[in-house]
């Protein structure tokens, strides 16, 4: 395979995967040397096994974090704070993208950014939606109130009121707070219940609290 071969088959694709390209007439071997040899050239990334990225200049499309976070483990999505700054929730810019998975918890580093994985039980593994990321893209991210949630789940002190005043939370418009409610009611979870209704609390009894300064 020439590298012009490969751009042919996937220049348009933000992410592409050892599979594709071992379908038809080639020589598996030949593939996976190729691969080796473009990636220590510079000209493609490895994300992890058999999941590759093209690099700049020869890419048209680029690798969303949240795109490659999706496709890196399964069954995964988005959420905690990159969630969170994508619903314009906390005013950080997140570097590090955050999901939620059933399966193992882990960490991958990539050229592509630092992707780290928390795990969550089935029954937790729910109201997450696909949402357009650009370019004619789709990942998967919690819902604003999902996400808030996750973090109060995982987080220790989460139903603090010092941790809640930490996060600089702005609820104008992004979230709806009967929802959140609702959702941490039938969670099954005693902090997670304390933690939303002492941000529902804050909100309505001391909103200043929660102000972005």
């Amino acid at each position: 395979m020439k590298f012009g071969d490969l751009l042919n088959t996937v220049a348009d694709e933000p992410i592409f995967f050892t599979g594709l390209l071992l379908s038809g007439d080639v020589d598996p071997g030949d593939v996976r040397r190729q691969l080796s040899r473009w990636t220590k050239d510079g000209r493609i990334h490895r994300l992890r096994r058999g999941v590759y990225a093209l690099a700049p200049p020869y890419a048209k499309v680029p690798a969303h974090p949240f795109l490659i976070a999706n496709e890196l483990v399964h069954p995964s999505y988005i959420s905690l704070q990159s969630a969170l700054a994508f619903w314009a929730l906390i005013p950080e810019t997140v570097l590090t993208t955050t999901s939620i998975t059933t399966g193992r918890p882990g960490e991958f580093s990539t050229p592509l950014g630092v992707h780290v994985y928390r795990h969550v039980q089935r029954s937790w593994f729910h109201d997450y939606r696909r949402v357009d990321i650009g370019h004619g893209h789709f990942a998967w991210l919690a819902s604003p109130e999902k996400a808030l949630l996750d973090l109060f789940y995982l987080e220790r002190g989460s139903d603090s009121r010092d941790f809640l005043r930490e996060l600089r939370l702005e609820l104008d418009d992004g979230i709806d707070l009967a929802r959140l409610r609702n959702l941490a009611e039938v969670c099954g979870q005693p902090k997670v219940r304390r933690a939303a209704e002492g941000l529902i609390e804050m909100k309505e009894r001391e909103p200043e609290a929660l102000e972005i300064v």
